[in-house]
């Protein structure tokens, strides 16, 4: 339950008398809860508190750390302290899994250095290694594990409980790294490029549509470093370049639900503001998937595909593919808005009148007369008019087009007979 501001004691007594089997239960970002009511909850196997505030956590470690079936408790992004921490490892009866990620007041108490035996309890923080943490439930050999989720996926054993503590960790770490990219701070550069990065290609693989999406939008978030400027942080996309990632972004890209395909784009699109990524990108094929995704009947989709397709028409190896893409989509009248909007046009100019890539002029001409051909069934017209330069560069394209025509003799006298030279003068 994210977001709810205030759960009274009623509210959560409620809860223990009518769903005696609840195993599940999360107070996400709210304000105030009765975390004594709380212990009422005896059937509960997971709860999340995370960015829970006002918690009383002298009284919450006493009674949360005494409900007999609690194997996974989240605290991440609150103010508990070390004592509370403590006092759940050693005193609650079946927990295995607690998850502190982004506590400062924990962090600022805690000696890094002690923390590692919890008496077979995984404690996961950002300053613990959090892949050999999770990989320690399941696996042999912790040395030979780096895709933590994706190798319990490929060696699940039937462990029904074990199963439902990895869901639950997935679940409950794609919504706080979410939170910690999209509060972008430069405190955690090193978290991410030591392992924040590694986690959410992780995720991204997920048998979860939830936590797949909350980790794409992290990739595009958190390597975003100036909306205004749009600048990325290089070491963290290139962190997901060197991952892999690009190839798991296109794959959810395909994927044939709206709001992953909208995700995977919008990521896909930020990371290619990195010429590296962008070059990855198209020789994954990735301009002919965001060229196909600028066609959906979701404007979101379309819009951040489109999006990515100016990104790659920066990259000089590429520039030809992407602008004759943008220009693929401008004959269509929809697509034409997205391009529109993903500030197609003012791109498409600047392509025009100052490219030396060979090709490129040629395709952003091209785009920009089939964004103008729609007529006045949109605003575009307007704007191509008003954008300075704009028409300036149509008119030297197609001169451009007519004089390479020119050198064919039975072209020069067919462009003669339809009147071309009186339109070139």
């Amino acid at each position: 339950m994210s977001g709810v501001k205030e759960a009274n004691g009623d509210a959560i007594n409620a809860l223990a008398k009518h769903c005696r089997q609840l195993m599940e239960l999360g107070f996400v970002e709210s304000d105030n809860i009765d975390e004594v009511a709380l212990g009422n909850l005896s059937s509960l196997k997971f709860l999340s508190v995370a960015g829970t505030r006002n918690l009383k956590w002298g009284s919450v470690a006493q009674v949360w750390s005494r409900l007999p079936q609690l194997v996974g408790l989240d605290v991440s992004r609150t103010d508990v302290n070390l004592s509370s921490i403590t006092r759940f490892l050693s005193l609650s009866r079946n927990l295995k899994v607690l998850i502190a990620l982004n506590c400062p007041v924990f962090e600022g108490e805690v000696d890094r250095n002690t923390m590692h035996n919890n008496k077979g309890r995984i404690l996961l923080t950002l300053f613990s290694d959090i892949v050999k943490g999770v990989a320690s439930l399941f696996a042999d050999n912790l040395e030979s594990v780096t895709d933590v989720f994706q190798h319990w996926k490929e060696i699940r054993n039937g462990d029904k409980n074990l199963d439902e503590v990895v869901v639950w960790i997935e679940w409950a770490i794609s919504h706080s790294l979410l939170r910690i990219a999209e509060n972008n701070l430069k405190e955690f550069d090193d978290f991410w490029l030591t392992q924040g990065a590694a986690v959410l290609l992780s995720l991204l693989q997920s048998s979860q549509e939830e936590v797949q999406e909350r980790a794409a939008t992290a990739v595009a978030t958190f390597v975003v470093i100036d909306d205004e400027d749009a600048t990325v942080h290089c070491q963290r996309a290139e962190a997901i370049l060197c991952g892999d990632g690009i190839r798991m972004l296109l794959n959810l890209a395909r994927s044939c639900q709206e709001v992953l395909q909208s995700e995977a784009a919008k990521a896909i699109a930020n990371l290619s503001i990195d010429s590296k990524v962008a070059k990855a990108v198209a020789e994954s094929g990735g301009i002919d998937i965001l060229a196909n995704l600028a066609k959906s009947t979701n404007r979101l989709v379309a819009e951040e595909a489109a999006g990515g397709l100016w990104n790659l028409s920066v990259g000089d190896e590429h520039k030809e593919r992407a602008t004759g893409a943008l220009a693929n989509l401008g004959a269509d009248e929809k697509c034409s808005m997205e391009v529109a909007l993903a500030g197609g046009i003012h791109a498409l100019v600047m392509l025009a009148r100052t490219c030396k890539f060979e090709g490129v002029q040629e395709q952003a001409a091209r785009a920009l007369a089939n964004l103008a051909a729609h007529g006045d069934s949109n605003s575009i017209n307007a704007a191509i008019g008003q954008e300075a330069g704009a028409l300036e560069a149509l008119v030297q394209e197609a001169a451009g087009a007519l004089w390479n025509l020119s050198f064919d003799d039975k072209n020069r006298e067919a462009i003669s007979a339809v009147g071309g030279v009186e339109a070139l003068v």
